[in-house]
């Protein structure tokens, strides 16, 4: 619930700045990724083992768990000239688990 919560107000957020400072020029958007494998949070020594099984990457309507380069990746689209004319949206970065809401147990 708390999560679900707070990934609302960052979306409210963004709406609320990308008004705000349209005048400025300044364009507001937010990210909100899904599943995103790294490893750089454990122990050095536990890193070489899976975070996640094989059925989570299948479950995913893209076939596989997001990367950190793929946030990167939206992240270097959105401030570019080619988003000029984006602001106030949240891009999804989630290979289709959104809508596909289903999960395996």
């Amino acid at each position: 619930e708390a999560y679900s919560a707070s990934k609302g107000g960052v979306i409210a957020l963004t709406h609320a700045l990308a008004i705000s400072l349209a005048s400025k020029k300044v364009r507001v958007n937010s990210i909100s990724p899904g599943w995103i494998e790294t490893r750089d949070w454990k122990k050095e020594s536990q890193r070489e083992t899976p975070i996640l099984k094989t059925i989570d990457h299948q479950q995913h309507p893209a076939g596989r768990v997001g990367i950190p380069e793929d946030i990167a990746h939206a992240c270097l689209f959105l401030s570019s000239s080619e988003a000029s004319f984006i602001t106030g949206a949240n891009l999804i970065v989630d290979g289709g688990m959104t809508v596909k809401m289903i999960y395996a147990d």
